[in-house]
């Protein structure tokens, strides 16, 4: 029997089951999919916003706001790259102009610190590659950058060496509530029981709801589709480019990622179902946006494009964070997309200390563990302090991603680290192995095997990333 059963490995999923680990609670994450971070938390555009945009007194403002003050540290005791950047909401004539005094007006109210609307010339100054026809924009000097899947895994990694349980490939199909709590049943009929459980399964989070017995999540699905380029570009902006919002949505941004990149996107279409397939038209509609915003983007730098889901309320259009009116034991944390990574460690500490009964988290945590050592401490150091290490163990002198300079000591280092890679994009989302410009072209082979190597098991079973992946059918005679 587990005091907590959190529901989806995401952002938000991490930062609460790294919040419960403060307290002396059995805890444990069911995630359907091999790894965690693999829905929305894994395909967004990782920008920390500082929190102009919502309407004031909505739980977008109140936890983007909250959030955005806890990012630096949050992230600093996790060992995850974070950059305070600053963000720019660009104008293109006088209406546009008129919405940014709004804006401006709107995070004064939500308690957003240091904004202010440059000229078109100051602007330039700051973004020297911006498109002629920008007139001016809103500052905000609190706008920053960070890595949504890094994040997502270091809160969990964190929470399991706090003595959280994590359960892959559990795909809930069946909850049935009993006198102590709830059964919670997987499609491979496995179960484990809880006397909570916080529903915060992004875009299945209605029908978890569901399954507990309360219908009144209703989830609505918004796809956003993304172009990345090579680092080669990555002097192209400094700050996070936003167009001025529309009623339409906020459009596309160009931004900087903490890795060195440009990301543009997202597009905003909405869908009756779940699917993360990218289109031409959508990323013509990214290309033709970005070429309004920047100066000849330099598209021929293009190394991938993807797209995420993110999951809406219907009904609220905000984060919905309570305990179910409808099923006792039930808290909902549904809803939560943009500003919902900014918002995660804001979340997190708000369920946890407000909504989980008293009577649960009555005993502090002692042992608590606040800070885990970054996956990509190896490339960061000294050679020194690199070369030591090889002297100990060859493996981190063979380099696997050439890309990236990751070596096979780091490789198996994150396989049998919390939370434990599986798939080859598991390794990927922690070391960057197959995120440079040939996209783990020479790398996978390699990868494969050393997964092969460490899980003890056939190389035909090692999988690229979900169930059905497997990167080979067979062997051959």
């Amino acid at each position: 029997m587990y005091d907590i059963a959190v529901i989806g490995g995401g952002v938000v999923g991490g930062a609460i089951l790294r919040e419960l680990t403060r307290y002396k609670l059995k805890a444990v994450l069911l995630e359907k999919e091999p790894d965690v971070c693999m829905g929305a938390s894994k395909a967004n555009s990782g920008i920390v916003h500082a929190g102009f945009d919502a309407l004031p007194g909505s739980n977008k403002a109140i936890f983007n706001v909250l959030g955005n003050k806890m990012m630096k540290r949050y992230a600093k005791d996790l060992g995850v790259k974070y950059k305070n950047n600053g963000s720019l909401v660009v104008a293109f004539g006088e209406k546009d102009r008129e919405k940014l005094s709004e804006l401006l007006l709107r995070g004064r109210k939500n308690g957003v610190r240091g904004l202010k609307i440059i000229s078109g010339k100051k602007l330039r100054r700051l973004e020297p590659n911006i498109s002629e026809n920008a007139t001016c924009a809103l500052y905000a000097k609190t706008g920053g950058i960070i890595c949504p899947y890094e994040l997502t895994i270091a809160a969990i990694g964190n929470a399991m060496d706090n003595g959280a349980n994590l359960l892959t490939e559990f795909n809930v199909v069946k909850i049935t509530k009993t006198g102590e709590g709830f059964t919670i049943t997987s499609e491979d009929g496995k179960s484990v029981t809880a006397k909570t459980i916080i529903n915060v399964a992004g875009a299945g989070s209605g029908e978890i709801a569901n399954l507990c017995g309360d219908d009144s999540v209703k989830i609505g699905f918004r796809r956003g589709e993304y172009l990345l380029l090579d680092r080669e570009s990555g002097d192209l902006v400094s700050h996070t480019l936003f167009f001025t919002p529309t009623e339409k949505g906020k459009g596309i941004l160009v931004s900087n990622t903490v890795d060195g990149n440009i990301i543009l996107g997202p597009t905003a279409e909405e869908l009756g179902e779940y699917d993360v397939s990218t289109t031409a038209n959508g990323l013509d509609s990214v290309i033709e946006k970005a070429k309004v915003m920047v100066k000849n983007p330099p598209l021929y730098n293009t190394i991938t494009s993807f797209a995420g889901v993110r999951a809406y309320a219907k009904e609220r259009h905000d984060f919905i964070i309570e305990r179910s009116a409808k099923v006792e034991g039930l808290i909902n944390v549904c809803g939560i997309e943009s500003p919902g990574l900014t918002s995660a460690p804001a979340i997190g500490k708000f369920v946890v200390e407000k909504l989980i009964p008293e009577e649960l988290r009555s005993e502090r945590n002692k042992g608590y563990i606040k800070k885990r050592k970054p996956d990509y401490y190896f490339g960061a150091l000294s050679a020194r302090k690199k070369n030591k290490i090889i002297e100990k163990n060859a493996d981190y002198g063979k380099i696997v991603c050439r890309c990236e300079k990751i070596t096979e000591g780091e490789i198996r280092e994150i396989i049998r680290k919390n939370p434990q890679a599986t798939t080859v994009d598991a390794v990927k989302r922690r070391l960057r192995a197959g995120m440079g410009r040939c996209q783990g072209g020479f790398c996978q082979p390699r990868v494969a095997e050393i997964l092969s190597e460490e899980l003890n098991i056939p190389l035909e079973k090692v999988k690229k990333s979900i169930k059905g992946s497997e990167l080979l059918a067979g062997k051959s005679k």
